[in-house]
């Protein structure tokens, strides 16, 4: 019997299969090792099927040798796979539900990632992993020097130059075991931020090397993280119908709660990437802070939403135009044009 649609619920090692027949019955189910699952999947089902996976860990990898086996290959978020799983959870109600989703013809897939993009997306996740310790380990040298009286600076610059003088310094109060344990936390600090200083020249290096990564630096605001990431995240774009549903996509959007003819729009969605979205509201941030020395027509727009509303709303504001003007940017493969950056 010929199988139109596959889900298949992947995990660590076992993997469990369910096909169903252009009639929607379910006509193959099994479940296998996570050796055997692909070879008896090329058995039995014809190039061509859609193929339907959880967009979880792992499934980039495997969509991509679907896909060079022919199969056509539908990730979904898990939060639109769940409404579908019947009664208990397990692994088989998982792999059915997966197959029922990716019928729904208004289904949301997600865009199968290329290996440079995980390369790229891989290199952001290990560099805000080492911030967050770098931050974790300022934070921890602040605690422990506070206990014996020392009030550290807030910025990692001017803490980094008070280390050494409360070392240097003899009559602190510091004894001779905690200088011990604090020039080791200062190794551990020292260490952290050379590794940085690594990530951030790699992705230097990136966005110098990537066409499309260039082009998009001509926005205000979008440096080599933000091009790097965005790249890494939407890819092409092609999977949004317009800008503004990368806007949404991205969290950038007012979150919305509306019945009948009442109308609720409240603070953005906060949907989407974290990381993304973050380095887009920050680079906004830093476009805001020097808008008021311009006099072209997006910071005069800019400035004029800050002095109505926050800083913070026009910051927002910015990120979501960014946003919009990227996705027109990849999709026409085009360069900025500052004549539309205000409309």
């Amino acid at each position: 019997m010929k199988l139109s649609r596959v889900g298949v619920d992947l995990a660590k090692n076992v993997y469990q299969l369910h096909g169903v027949d252009r009639h929607g019955k379910a006509a193959w189910k099994r479940r296998l090792r996570r050796g055997q699952w692909l070879q008896a999947l090329i058995d039995k089902v014809e190039p061509g099927c859609e193929i339907g996976m959880e967009a979880c860990t792992g499934a980039h990898q495997w969509a991509r040798e679907l896909q060079s086996r022919g199969y056509t290959v539908r990730l979904i978020a898990p939060q639109f796979v769940k409404p579908y799983v019947k009664s208990n959870k397990n692994d088989a109600n998982d792999a059915e539900a997966i197959c029922e989703a990716m019928s729904r013809p208004h289904m949301r897939f997600v865009t199968v990632k290329s290996v440079e993009q995980q390369d790229i997306q891989a290199t952001h996740r290990v560099r805000s992993e080492l911030k967050a310790h770098r931050n974790a380990k300022a934070n921890q040298i602040r605690g422990l020097v506070a206990e014996y009286g020392l009030v550290a600076p807030q910025t990692l610059l001017e803490l980094r130059r008070a280390i050494p003088e409360w070392l240097e310094d003899a009559d602190n109060g510091l004894t001779i075991y905690f200088r011990s344990l604090l020039h080791g936390l200062w190794d551990d600090l020292l260490t952290l931020e050379d590794r940085l200083k690594e990530l951030d020249k790699e992705i230097e290096k990136i966005a110098r090397s990537n066409e499309v990564t260039k082009r998009l630096q001509q926005l205000r605001g979008v440096g080599p993280i933000v091009a790097t990431a965005l790249v890494a995240t939407v890819g092409d774009g092609a999977q949004y119908k317009k800008g503004r549903q990368m806007a949404a996509a991205l969290g950038l959007t007012p979150r919305q709660y509306s019945s009948g003819d009442k109308h609720r729009l409240y603070g953005i969605s906060k949907r989407g990437d974290a990381y993304l979205r973050t380095q887009m509201i920050h680079g906004a941030r830093a476009v805001v802070s020097q808008a008021k020395n311009r006099d072209d027509p997006l910071s005069r727009w800019v400035t004029d939403i800050a002095r109505r509303r926050h800083p913070n709303v026009a910051a927002v504001a910015l990120a979501n135009k960014t946003a919009r003007m990227a996705w027109a940017m990849l999709r026409n493969e085009s360069d900025y044009d500052p004549t539309f950056s205000a409309c």
